[in-house]
């Protein structure tokens, strides 16, 4: 159980996460349906038949993913509550989160079986109901429903914000079949048109209804910075503002297509994909924000400004000389009880990965991981320069910098967690038990595996093929993931100063992946920028990382 409850939040995170996913494919599905390709059948030049049995498949399964992940959630709440308050399974599946969760996935389910052709007359009715009603229990699982008092003002908001981005980010996936599907220009001008207006209604639903419960979940300046909750939000604007500058782009394009209908549109293509990965980042945000008290509730133990500068502030040099290890919390303790036990055949562990114990921190643990975190900015600092260098003429023999990130994947695999194998007293698949060691074991190997792939796409140039966009994706698949990293770390000033600083690097480290992914996938001016914003992304998260302090 210990194990189960030390893993349950970032399980719980995760799940939130897909399940939104889930819900945004299936409501912005229909909504595509219903509103844009239904409607400009009878005026496209083609019957399209094939686009519209991939758009359905897509809902389908969006809507099965829905309903399972939906199901896996509520057992995985439940089991918590079985083994926090000693109720009974009954008790637990009769809570009014457990009954919400139940009409999700029954409505999802239904969504599903009826949404196997086109919706007319009183099938139409029935997926209207169902995502409706769907989309009112989801309000029941959200902090607006949580509040002393209920608000129907901010439940509207908060349903509004959900079906806004369903039709934004859900829709996408389905304008990009359609317009690879459609082949005659008048057709993309008319899709794209349509698209463009439902996506301004939806920015319209997003960013009203994320007005109107920021001013009652932050309440104040202060809890923007000072709490978790704030940090989170200012994350997620960072995100939107990526998404609205794709948006404009692609507005601008669209424009030009309405009045040129020979307006090439493999931008448009090109920037929704990134749409597409970028939302989906915004949706696991939008989970690890599911996971936080409201601002407005956290009047204590909330950052000064003051706090917040003094720990900004540059330090120069880096630390980047280690302690040594028998001085580490967890080498003393473990030789303490060592030393204790003598007379027995084996000391008992000081750390069992998986039972939840936080073990103190000393001024040597806090350098350790300093240490590690300087280093690691090293090596990311010279992969954006070597990048940027490989860019001139005089620079090929620079074309080698991804063989940087297997040194960097070996360095935190030694030292990122002392308390595990190699070093530390846990082996390596025990240690998995624990939450922050499997996602540092995680990021390890991601940071390996994209290191081969884009060494091996630097050799072959022009003839590495897919292999290219292993690089991009996995980058910014770190940067997401790092929005959902945890801490285990008692003091929660501690906790949010270390969090300041991941979420930049996850910014950096998104931007970075998707720029990479433009480079690759467009030509003309957009590619040349694209080709220098990744690099200088990646100095940025090394700059971060030089300065990243824990005291």
């Amino acid at each position: 159980m210990y194990l189960f409850l030390d893993i349950f939040g970032y399980l719980s995170v995760v799940l939130r996460g897909l399940i939104l996913i889930a819900q945004a494919f299936t409501l912005g599905g229909l909504a595509f349906q219903m509103l844009l390709w239904w409607p400009l059948q009878p005026q496209l030049s083609v019957f399209g038949l094939t686009i519209e049995e991939k758009c359905l498949t897509v809902l389908k399964v969006s809507a099965f993913a829905w309903a399972l992940l939906t199901i896996a959630s509520l057992g995985l709440n439940a089991a918590a509550l079985v083994g926090t308050l000693q109720v009974s399974w009954r008790e637990a599946i009769s809570a009014d989160f457990a009954r919400a969760g139940l009409v999700i996935a029954a409505s999802a389910f239904g969504l599903a079986v009826l949404a196997n052709g086109r919706a007319q007359g009183l099938r139409s009715l029935a997926l209207l109901a169902l995502a409706l009603l769907a989309l009112a229990m989801q309000t029941r699982l959200t902090h607006a429903a949580s509040r002393p008092v209920l608000s129907w003002p901010l439940l509207l908001s908060d349903a509004g914000h959900m079906l806004g981005a369903a039709i934004w980010i859900g829709g996408l996936p389905y304008f990009l079949i359609a317009l690879n599907g459609c082949k005659v220009p008048s057709d993309w001008r008319l899709i794209a048109r349509r698209y463009s207006l439902m996506s301004m209604a939806a920015v319209a639903a997003i960013v009203g209804g994320g007005l109107v419960m920021a001013i009652d979940y932050i309440g104040s300046i202060e809890a923007i910075y000072g709490t978790a909750y704030g940090v989170m939000i200012l994350a997620k604007i960072g995100l939107l503002l990526m998404l609205l500058a794709l948006g404009a782009g692609n507005y601008l394009l669209v424009e030009r297509l309405r009045r040129d209908p020979a307006t090439p549109i493999l931008r448009l293509k090109r920037f929704a994909e990134v749409e597409v990965g970028i939302g989906l980042t915004v949706l696991l945000a939008a989970a690890s924000l599911t996971s936080l008290p409201p601002g407005v509730d956290l009047s204590r133990d909330r950052l000064s400004w003051q706090e917040i500068v003094e720990r900004a502030t540059p330090q120069w040099p880096p630390r980047l000389t280690s302690p040594d290890y028998d001085k580490l919390t967890i080498a003393q303790l473990q030789a303490r009880i060592t030393l204790a036990d003598a007379g027995r055949s084996s000391a008992p562990a000081a750390y069992v990965p998986g039972e939840g114990t936080i073990l103190p921190r000393n001024a040597e643990d806090i350098a350790w991981s300093e240490y590690n975190h300087h280093w690691a900015g090293v090596f990311v600092v010279l992969i954006g320069l070597l990048a940027l260098i490989e860019r001139f003429r005089w620079g090929r023999w620079a074309r080698h910098w991804p063989l940087l990130f297997l040194g960097m994947a070996a360095f935190l695999f030694l030292r990122a967690d002392e308390q595990a194998w190699p070093l530390g007293p846990a082996g390596f698949f025990e240690s998995l038990r624990d939450p922050e060691v499997a996602q540092h074991r995680i990021f390890v190997l991601l940071i390996a595996v994209f290191g081969l792939f884009e060494w091996r796409v630097r050799l072959r140039g022009d003839e590495a093929g897919r292999a290219a966009l292993v690089f991009p994706l996995t980058t910014a698949l770190g940067g997401a993931l790092l929005l959902t990293h945890s801490h285990a770390i008692a003091n929660i000033k501690d906790q949010l100063l270390i969090e300041m600083s991941h979420t930049p690097l996850a910014l950096c480290g998104i931007a970075a992946g998707w720029a990479r992914w433009l480079e690759l996938r467009l030509d003309g001016r957009v590619r040349g920028v694209a080709a220098w914003i990744w690099p200088v992304a990646f100095i940025l998260v090394g700059l971060v990382l030089l300065d990243y302090r824990e005291a």
